[in-house]
């Protein structure tokens, strides 16, 4: 009789990112026993799993587990996994397991990798739908910025006036902020001019009024009438860039 090997338990921890870090999302990390795997073999690097994309449906949401075996960047220098390397495992589901298989460490290959692990596919599914639900780790740069990307969602007020919703990030260098960047897919000279909006968000008031409160002045007119034309340098300029 084949022995199973035995069962892990997965549990995502939120890790707000460092202000200049360039995914501003907070990261989600996957512990494995309570072991932060990532640490033990990529301590520099961070989770390429973000809140971001914890958001959307459970089938895209990025640890998800499918019959069909795929690999998945689990974290990256904060840079392109392509020239900076980062960690990689394979996730498929196996009857009632998920399987974490054929680890790569592109980071540092003299870095050992950990063996295939098993979890109970009822324990790993229900772990990302608590994680994804999760909001208790939230600053309030986090709450207005999730509440603003369901809204404008929900509402399609971008694609009314025939605009492409490029972003809505929150912005952690002082001061705290969302920005929420969108293109003109109606531009007549044929370049779609970039626009943006740089929401200020407080301590001081509840999160969920500020949403409200910038939601209402976005969707109370033309966007390209109320935001800023998007200038890339004054970004590089905040980071002390050029």
């Amino acid at each position: 009789m084949t022995v199973q090997p035995p069962i892990s338990r997965l549990s995502l921890r939120h890790v707000i990112p460092h202000p200049l870090a360039i995914e501003q999302w907070a990261e989600v990390r996957p512990l494995i026993d309570g072991r932060d795997v990532l640490w033990e073999i990529h301590p520099e690097g961070v989770s390429s799993c973000c809140r971001r994309e914890m958001a959307g449906p459970a089938e895209k949401r990025p640890l998800t587990a499918t019959e069909e075996p795929r690999e998945v960047e689990l974290s990256n220098n904060d840079c392109f996994t392509g020239c900076c390397g980062g960690v990689f495992v394979t996730i498929r589901r196996r009857g009632d397991r998920v399987i974490w298989s054929s680890w790569r460490n592109t980071n540092d290959i003299r870095v050992p990798v950990p063996a295939d692990v098993h979890f109970d596919a009822a324990q790993y599914d229900a772990e990302l739908t608590r994680a994804a639900a999760d909001h208790s780790w939230e600053k309030p740069v986090d709450t207005v910025a999730r509440l603003l990307t369901q809204t404008f969602a929900d509402s399609g007020w971008f694609a009314r006036w025939d605009c492409v919703l490029g972003s809505v990030t929150p912005r952690r260098e002082e001061p705290e902020a969302v920005e929420v960047l969108f293109s003109d897919a109606d531009d007549p000279r044929g370049c779609p001019a970039d626009f943006v909006y740089e929401l200020l968000v407080t301590w001081h008031e509840p999160a969920e009024e500020q949403a409200r409160r910038f939601a209402a002045r976005i969707l109370a007119d033309d966007p390209r009438r109320t935001a800023e034309v998007w200038d890339p340098a004054i970004r590089l300029r905040r980071r002390g860039i050029g």
